[in-house]
């Protein structure tokens, strides 16, 4: 993987973090972009040495904003990055006749605009490259497969995703960009701390999953590092469900739990 270039939006968050750890150290030259410039600074205090990071303070929901994020990005590192991780988002747990017009247009703007600008930044800043390959790995959720309730919202800005990455995938497929999703079941990362506010709570999310546990950021990690890598290079338009069996597999629920 040497030589090759990557762009993380939403990289303050757990399962951005988790990513950069699980790089091969052959990675050297990342852009990290978020909004929040203190978690910033934070993050590059804790990576490892080998890694050479830049960081760009912007919001990607926006099409200004991922087109500049883009345009900083390939300054910093010389060239537009080969790869890139939309880790970008938020989620938003609410009954559909509870969930305010604010509520819904930051959910969709978190999740789906950012997705498609920054998406189509980083596509249009690879097709000037000389040699336009690439690959690119979005996050979709595992409540666009199977109905979940109190996830109206996020499911349709999820969904939105999900429906992206295989029509991007079969355009620019002839120019040698990949462009797969991830459908991660429930992952606890800080984003998710609340719902994990008592061992009861705990214990019932920990039984809805067929292999008796929840996500953790460093599964959902470990699945885009090999998405982005060359491992992976016959693979596009594919979204890949981490989600521990929930989407596929009837869990077993112990009597008396």
């Amino acid at each position: 993987m040497s030589g090759r270039t990557l762009l993380v939006t939403g990289a303050t968050g757990g399962v951005a973090g988790a990513l950069l750890q699980a790089l091969d150290p052959a990675w050297d030259r990342i852009a990290l972009i978020s909004r929040d410039a203190d978690g910033l600074e934070t993050l590059c205090a804790h990576l490892p040495e080998s890694l050479q990071a830049y960081t760009i303070v912007a919001d990607v929901s926006t099409a200004e904003g991922a087109d500049r994020a883009v345009a900083q990005a390939s300054e910093h590192l010389g060239e537009s990055p080969t790869q890139l991780a939309h880790c970008a988002g938020s989620a938003l747990l609410a009954p559909l006749h509870r969930t305010t017009e604010a509520q819904y247009r930051a959910c969709i703007a978190a999740n789906q605009d950012s997705a498609f600008y920054t998406l189509r930044a980083w596509v249009k800043a690879r097709l000037q490259a000389n040699e336009p390959s690439g690959s690119a790995v979005l996050f979709s959720s595992v409540v666009t497969q199977i109905g979940v309730s109190n996830h109206e919202a996020i499911a349709m800005a999820k969904g939105a995703i999900a429906s992206l990455v295989p029509a991007a995938a079969a355009t620019y497929a002839g120019h040698g960009i990949r462009i797969n999703g991830i459908a991660p079941g429930l992952t606890r990362t800080g984003a998710t701390e609340r719902l994990f506010a008592s061992p009861r709570a705990e214990q019932q999310i920990t039984a809805q999953y067929p292999l008796q546990r929840y996500g953790q950021a460093e599964d959902l990690a470990r699945a885009a590092a090999w998405l982005l890598s060359d491992e992976a290079e016959w693979v596009t338009g594919q979204i890949l469900s981490v989600d521990g069996g929930f989407s596929r597999v009837r869990p077993l629920v112990q009597a008396g739990g």
